[in-house]
């Protein structure tokens, strides 16, 4: 397209609606794509289709991806095996004496795990699901206390992969000078007003002092009365030994999406696991991979996820190896079988990748920002900053890229009307959050759902009324100070 036009908005809505009417995310964004590209050139389409997703698996941050989200999958495997998760989860069911008690572990387990939000949707569901489970919690309201103490929590703590990336792009746009990136992005922490709500909502939820809202109510109903809402997984029981004898009892559930197998493999990986784990064989690696994270970052405010990560995996396979838990050729097996659960999740972000870069060729952000431009004053700006980026975090699921492609756009003009520049990054960076949590196939969204058990469509729906509460809370935030 020449120039920004309302055609624009068709792919998303496109997506959106498959999105909802299948539940398969995948092939929803896929379709997005080719419907937009068939906007684009019908007759190049295919050639254009080929030629960005062969640039996205090219792309820096893809493979960061990949390697990340597959050595978490690797790791959880092992913690998996040897019974640590189990162990821990064991603990856990000592330590809470009820659903609240439960539920609010949770929260506080996922504001502690503040480095990365893949680190902490991965690794705090798949921790205490089964205690969850214990006391009929749902495995969508699970899902989403993990999911918003995700991003949200990564947003506003600056020793975060979020703060390092976002920082760099204050300092690339000159917003910052060299090197104080971090810096003005602190500044602009106070203003942050969706993830501070979205965190204020979940605390809330976890403790009960707010009622359960619509989907969400019926999920808890239907979990406690035995019948789990739209649970991802066929429900495995487990083994239980009688007299040498054991018994495999799991219902089956057809028509079985990728993330259902990945999850099932998941379930089958704990129905082998060695019931007498040590909570330390789970403790330890997780430690280990928030101390290596920060430690081998290029400073406190850099942290690498990737290099916490693998060094995770070298120290667990010797630390297994040295109680000769397992042997090295099985330490494999396990990893690899790991990898797979993580694939799901992959080709889920890979595809949004995809559709991201089709919605850029279609102009789609310069349509929202040009047709917002002749309300933006200093004083509205930041408010109305935040409606159009959340609109588009929402619709692409790309809430780095849509941050990344719209600060060259908004921050000039933020500059050019003399509006408050903190304000204005507080608005995009809520605008990013609540596109991570809400978009029903934004990576956080997958990976809290992954890491929980829980199908991805439900788990975006039951929480969705929950999100949107936070944004127009911070709607009126931005709005107020506006006044």
């Amino acid at each position: 397209m020449d120039s920004p036009s309302a055609l624009s908005l068709i792919p998303p809505v496109v997506v959106m609606a498959v999105a909802v009417w299948l539940k398969r995310p995948i092939l929803a964004l896929v379709v997005g794509a080719v419907v937009g590209l068939l906007m684009l050139s019908p007759g190049q389409s295919l050639h254009n289709f080929s030629e960005i997703a062969v640039n996205v698996m090219q792309d820096e941050t893809i493979g960061w991806l990949i390697l990340v989200c597959g050595g978490f999958g690797a790791l959880i495997g092992l913690l998996i095996h040897t019974g640590g998760a189990l162990a821990f989860g064991r603990l856990g069911s000592q330590m809470a004496q009820g659903p609240r008690s439960s539920m609010f572990m949770t929260f506080v387990l996922g504001v502690i795990i503040f480095v990365d939000d893949y680190l902490n949707a991965l690794t705090v569901g798949e921790a205490m699901k089964r205690v969850t489970d214990k006391y009929k919690i749902s495995r969508q309201k699970l899902a989403y206390i993990v999911d918003s103490t995700a991003a949200p929590i990564c947003v506003i703590i600056p020793i975060s992969t979020w703060a390092v990336f976002f920082g760099g792009l204050l300092e690339d746009n000159n917003i910052a000078e060299k090197g104080q990136g971090i810096a003005v992005y602190i500044q602009a922490i106070p203003y942050m007003f969706y993830p501070w709500l979205a965190i204020m909502i979940v605390m809330l939820v976890a403790l009960k002092l707010m009622p359960d809202l619509g989907p969400m109510k019926k999920a808890e109903l239907e979990t406690q009365a035995g019948r789990p809402f739209e649970c991802e997984l066929a429900e495995v029981q487990p083994k239980i030994a009688n007299h040498g004898q054991s018994h495999h009892a799991s219902q089956q559930m057809p028509h079985h999406t990728s993330d259902e197998y990945a999850m099932q493999s998941i379930e089958e990986e704990f129905e082998s696991s060695n019931r007498h784990g040590k909570v330390h064989n789970f403790a330890v690696p997780m430690l280990s991979l928030i101390f290596f994270t920060i430690v081998l970052g290029n400073s406190l405010s850099e942290p690498d996820v990737l290099k916490g990560v693998i060094a995770t995996l070298l120290l667990t396979i010797i630390y297994y190896g040295v109680q000769r838990l397992m042997s090295i050729s099985e330490m494999m097996d396990v990893m690899m079988n790991g990898f797979k659960t993580m694939l799901p999740a992959i080709s889920t972000v890979i595809a949004a990748f995809i559709f991201k870069d089709v919605c850029d060729k279609l102009l789609l952000p310069q349509y929202v920002i040009e047709n917002l431009s002749p309300y933006m004053t200093a004083q509205m700006l930041p408010a109305l900053v935040f409606v159009a980026m959340a609109i588009l975090s929402f619709a692409t699921g790309s809430s780095w890229g849509i941050f990344a492609v719209s600060i060259p756009i908004v921050m000039p003009l933020a500059h050019a009307v003399n509006a408050d520049v903190p304000l204005v990054i507080g608005a995009l960076l809520s605008a990013a959050s609540f596109g991570s949590q809400a978009c029903f196939y934004s990576d956080s969204t997958v990976l809290a759902a992954q890491g929980s058990g829980c199908n991805l469509i439900s788990h975006a729906i039951t929480q969705l009324p929950y999100c949107l509460i936070a944004a127009v809370l911070a709607f009126g935030g931005f709005v107020y100070l506006a006044m």
